[in-house]
C-alpha cells in the first residue's frame, strides 16, 4: 500500500500521533481487510504516574475486531507498549484509545453490538455480527454494570413493584419501576419482603431516598406489604385494579370447578345437554360482556338465570367492576361488596372458601385497595414490560442464567444514559419528509 493510503485509513479509523496504520492487508477471497497500527514513540508517560518520558519495556501484539468496511471484516493488529517507570519502578500497560484492555473487540465495535442487542434478540445479534452470543452476553454485563453504577435516582417519588416469572416452576424475579417515566429502577430474584430492602439499598447508593417515595402501586401480595411497611414507611400503597380484579376471577373459577365436579347433572341441566355450552360458558365468565360470542352469550343468559352457585360467583366480578367505575364512594363501597361476598352475595354458603378468601383479602387490604381506586394509577407498564420481556424469552429460546435475564431488561427497559452511544448515528439530523410538487 502506497503511503497515502495509509494515511487515509489512519484518519478513517479516528487514529492519532503517534498511533498510525503501518501496512494494510486486504483479502477479497476471505472478505477481510486487515490493519496493522504502530506506535512510533520511543518514550511515553507512565500510565501509572503520569510521567513523562519513559522508555518502552516491550511490545505485545493485540488483535481487535472492528466494524466492517465496506463489506469486509475488518481487523485492527496493534503493537502495545508497556512502560517501565523508572520514577515509580512499575512496569504498566499502555492504554490503546480504540478499545479497552482484555476486550477482542474495538471500541466502536461494541457500542454497535449494545445498539443491536437493545432491539434484537442476543443470538440473532450473534449472527449479524458474526461472533458467538457468549462474547455478546460478556459485553452486555459489562457496560450495564457500568451504566447502573452511574444513574441516579433522584427525584423518584412514585414506584411499581410486580414480579415475573423467570422459567418454568416457581421461579420469578421481582421487577421495581418508575411508572412516571416508565422506566425500570431494579431488579433481582426471589419475590420476598428482602426484595424491597435490597432495593432501598440501591436506592440510596445512587443518590435516593427511601423518606421521599410516597406512593408505591404493586399486587395483593403480602411479602411486598410487609418489605414496603419496614423500607419505605412514608409510602402510600395502593393495589392494581388489574390483580384486585385477577383475585375474583381465580375464586370465581374455583367455585365453577367446584360445582362441575360435584354437580355436573345441574349444571348441564341449566345450560342444555349441548357439550359446547359448557365450554362456552367457562370462558364468557373469564371474558368481559362486550367480547362475548354468539354461544358465550347463550350460554350466560341460562347462566344467569339459574340457581347455580357459579352465577353468584360471576356476579361478584362485575359487581367489583362497578365499585372501579363508581370510586367516589369505594371505601363504603367495598365494604359493602365484601361483607356480600362472605355471605355469598344471595346468602347461600358456597361449597368452597374461595369467595370468603376473597372478601378477607378485600378487607384486609381494604386502604390499599381503596387509594387504588381513588388515585386510578395502575402496573399497566410493568405487566407491558413483563410481556415484552416474556417474547425475548421466547424469541432467544431462554436464558442461560439469572444474570444474562437482568441484563437484558435493564439494556432494554431501564433507559440508561451512560451507554455506549451507536456509531451510526447521524450526525446531523436529516429531513426525511417528502416533498411534494406542484401539478
Amino acid at each position: 500500500m502506497s503511503i497515502a493510503v495509509e494515511a487515509l485509513f489512519t484518519t478513517a479509523l479516528g487514529l492519532q500521533a503517534p498511533w498510525v496504520v503501518s501496512n494494510v492487508d486486504l483479502n477479497t477471497v476471505k472478505r477481510r481487510i486487515d490493519f496493522e497500527v504502530t506506535c512510533d514513540a520511543k518514550q511515553m508517560p507512565c500510565p501509572a504516574c503520569s510521567i513523562d518520558g519513559q522508555g518502552v519495556h516491550e511490545r505485545i501484539k493485540c488483535n481487535w475486531r472492528h466494524l466492517d468496511f465496506f463489506q469486509l471484516e475488518a481487523w485492527l493488529h496493534v503493537e502495545v507498549q508497556s512502560i517501565h517507570c523508572r520514577a515509580c519502578g512499575k512496569t504498566t500497560q499502555v492504554d490503546v484509545p480504540q478499545a479497552r484492555p482484555g476486550s477482542g473487540f474495538t471500541l466502536l465495535y461494541e457500542a454497535l453490538s449494545l445498539s443491536l442487542c437493545q432491539t434484537l434478540p442476543v443470538a440473532q445479534a450473534a449472527v449479524q455480527l458474526r461472533v458467538a452470543p457468549k462474547r455478546l452476553w460478556r459485553r452486555i454485563e459489562h457496560y450495564v454494570g457500568i451504566a447502573c453504577e452511574r444513574d441516579q435516582m433522584t427525584g423518584v417519588r412514585v414506584v411499581g413493584i410486580d414480579e415475573t416469572s423467570l422459567k418454568k416452576g416457581h421461579n420469578y424475579v421481582t421487577v421495581v419501576h418508575d411508572p412516571e417515566p416508565r422506566q425500570v429502577l431494579f431488579m433481582t430474584l426471589c419475590r420476598d419482603h428482602e426484595t424491597v430492602a435490597a432495593f432501598n439499598q440501591e436506592l440510596e447508593a445512587h443518590c435516593g431516598s427511601a423518606d421521599e417515595i410516597k406512593h408505591v402501586c404493586m399486587d395483593l401480595s403480602a411479602a411486598y406489604a410487609k418489605g414496603v411497611a419496614e423500607n419505605l414507611p412514608k409510602a402510600q400503597i395502593s393495589y392494581d385494579r388489574f390483580h384486585v380484579i385477577a383475585l375474583a376471577n381465580t375464586a370465581m373459577d374455583e367455585v365453577r370447578r367446584e360445582e362441575m365436579r360435584t354437580q355436573p347433572k345441574a349444571m348441564r341441566a341449566a345450560l342444555g345437554e349441548d357439550s359446547k355450552a359448557v365450554k362456552a360458558m367457562m370462558w364468557g365468565m373469564r371474558k368481559n360482556p362486550v367480547g362475548w360470542t354468539y354461544h358465550q352469550i347463550s350460554s350466560m343468559h341460562w347462566l344467569q338465570r339459574s340457581n347455580l352457585k357459579s352465577a353468584r360467583a360471576w356476579r361478584l366480578k362485575p359487581a367489583l367492576r362497578e365499585v372501579y367505575r363508581g370510586a367516589v364512594t369505594a371505601n363504603r363501597t367495598v365494604k359493602g361488596q365484601a361483607r356480600s361476598a362472605e355471605l355469598d352475595i344471595l346468602g347461600a354458603p358456597l361449597p368452597t372458601g374461595a369467595i370468603k378468601r376473597l372478601a378477607n383479602t378485600l378487607k384486609e387490604r381494604l386502604p390499599g385497595v381503596v387509594w387504588g381506586m381513588l388515585d386510578g394509577r395502575s402496573n399497566g407498564y410493568v405487566e407491558a414490560m413483563n410481556g415484552m420481556l416474556q417474547k425475548t424469552k421466547r424469541v432467544a429460546r431462554g436464558f442461560r442464567t439469572v444474570t444474562n435475564f437482568i441484563a437484558t431488561a435493564y439494556l432494554r427497559m431501564a433507559k440508561l444514559k451512560h451507554l455506549p452511544v451507536n456509531p451510526f448515528r447521524a450526525a446531523v439530523l436529516l429531513d426525511l419528509g417528502v416533498t411534494r410538487h406542484a401539478a
